[in-house]
C-alpha cells in the first residue's frame, strides 16, 4: 500500500500539472461518478492528509481518493501513450497542457470542499503536515500512550493515532527504535514513544523529498533499508539474519521484518 510520502509526492505532481488550469475534458469510469462532468472547472489546488488525497476544483468541489493497495495517479502530455493498461483507468482529468489519469483508484468520491474533514477528521496528526508543531507531536504521543496493550508495530499503522505510516516505515521505525515490532507500548517509556513519532515523521519527510524511498539515506539498490525485505541480504547494520513474520490478523496482517540481534524483545516462534 502506498505510504504517506508517496501520496504527498503524488499530490505535488498533480498540482504541478493541473493547479490553476481549466479542465477541458473529464472522464469518470467509476459507477458512482459515471455521469459527472467537470469540464470548465479550474483546479485550485491539491491537499493530502496521510494516505488521502483531495483534488480541489472551482465551485468549492473536491475529488477524494485513497490509493488502497495498488492505486496510482500519473501525469501524461496530451496525446501521449499511457504506461498503464487503459482498462485500469478510473478517472481522466485533462487540461490543455496535461492529462492526469487515476489508475485502479476504486475509492473515489466527490464532495463539497468544506466537508473534507468528514472523511479525514478521524485521523491522527498528519506526519507530513507542513504546519507541524510540537503540539502535533504531543497529540500523537498521547494517542500512542493511550493504547498500552497494543504492539508498537500495529500501533504505528493505526492512522487514528498518526496518519501516513505504512508497512515499510512501521518496520524501519521499529528497527531504528531498537525494539521488536511485537513490543507492547506499555513496555516503552515516554521518551521512546516520543522518539517513535519523531522517527516516523523524519522518515516520511525524507521520502517526500525524493522520488525513491530510503531509510538508510542510501539510494543504491539493496542498500535502501535496514531490515525491510532483507531476508536474504541480512541486517544492513550488523549483517545478521533478518526474520520475517506476519503481524496482525486477517486482512490486517502484514509481513514484518526484524533483526533479532538489533531488536531484542518478543517475537513469534519460528
Amino acid at each position: 500500500m502506498p505510504e504517506g510520502d508517496t501520496v504527498f509526492r503524488t499530490g505535488r505532481t498533480i498540482a504541478g500539472a493541473l493547479a490553476g488550469q481549466t479542465l477541458e475534458r473529464t472522464d469518470f469510469r467509476h459507477p458512482a461518478l459515471a455521469t459527472v462532468d467537470l469540464a470548465g472547472r479550474c483546479v485550485r489546488d491539491v491537499r493530502t492528509v496521510g494516505k488521502h488525497l483531495f483534488i480541489r476544483f472551482s465551485g468549492e468541489l473536491s475529488l477524494h481518493s485513497h490509493l488502497k493497495m495498488d492505486g496510482s495517479w500519473r501525469v501524461f502530455r496530451p496525446g501521449a501513450r499511457w504506461n498503464m493498461p487503459a482498462q485500469h483507468a478510473r478517472v481522466i482529468l485533462a487540461s490543455a497542457g496535461a492529462q492526469v489519469v487515476g489508475f485502479r483508484v476504486h475509492d473515489l468520491a466527490l464532495l463539497p470542499s468544506g466537508e473534507e474533514e468528514r472523511l479525514v477528521g478521524h485521523l491522527g496528526p498528519d506526519l507530513l503536515d507542513p504546519e507541524w508543531t510540537d503540539r502535533h507531536t504531543a497529540t500523537a504521543v498521547r494517542a500512542l500512550s493511550a493504547v498500552p496493550s497494543a504492539e508498537i508495530g500495529l500501533a504505528l499503522l493505526d492512522q487514528r493515532i498518526m496518519a501516513g505510516v505504512g508497512n515499510l516505515y512501521k518496520t524501519e521505525t521499529c528497527f531504528l527504535l531498537g525494539v521488536s515490532p511485537w513490543t507492547t507500548v506499555s513496555e516503552m517509556d515516554t521518551a521512546d514513544i516520543e522518539r517513535a513519532v519523531t522517527l516516523a515523521r523524519r522518515l516520511l519527510l525524507a521520502g517526500a523529498s525524493r522520488p525513491g524511498q530510503s531509510t538508510t539515506g542510501e539510494l543504491a539498490r539493496g542498500r535502501r533499508n535496514w531490515v525491510y525485505e532483507r531476508s536474504r541480504q541480512g541486517c544492513f547494520r550488523c549483517g545478521g539474519p533478518v526474520r520475517v513474520a506476519t503481524q496482525g490478523s486477517g486482512t490486517h496482517g502484514r509481513p514484518t521484518w526484524f533483526c533479532p540481534r538489533c531488536q531484542p524483545g518478543p517475537a513469534p516462534a519460528r
